[in-house]
């Protein structure tokens, strides 16, 4: 079985009770922003770890592959430094019922991200 992709190990952490019997933990990434979490990415689900998704408070959202429409990434070279520590990507969800966009730090998150997921989906 792979290792768990992770930016943070305290947020391995976090979200490892979470995970089901006959889960896989593909990776936790961290979202960039300040009251952000992360997004757990699995073999059944997106987790969402928000610290400011319900009037500040702390909130953990399950989003099925079921319910997932589409995925796209973008990342945002920043212009003086190219794609290193301070450039962006952003992952775009759109579900049945809603829209979720999530920043990362680093160019490459969302692409890894999107990969992660259409393994899943597809």
């Amino acid at each position: 079985m792979p290792e768990t992709i992770f930016d943070k190990k305290e947020q391995l952490d976090q979200v490892k009770p979470l995970i089901i019997e006959g889960e896989v933990l593909d990776a936790v990434l961290d979202l960039k922003g300040t009251g952000t979490g992360f997004l757990g990415i699995t073999s059944k689900r997106l987790i969402l770890y928000d610290r400011a998704f319900l009037r500040k408070m702390k909130a953990v959202v399950s989003i099925p592959y079921s319910r997932i429409l589409s995925v796209g990434a973008e990342d945002d070279d920043n212009l003086l430094l190219g794609r290193g520590f301070f450039s962006t990507s952003k992952l775009a969800i759109k579900t049945s019922d809603s829209d979720y966009e999530f920043e990362f730090r680093g160019a490459d998150k969302a692409h890894l991200a999107h990969k992660l997921i259409l393994t899943r989906l597809l």
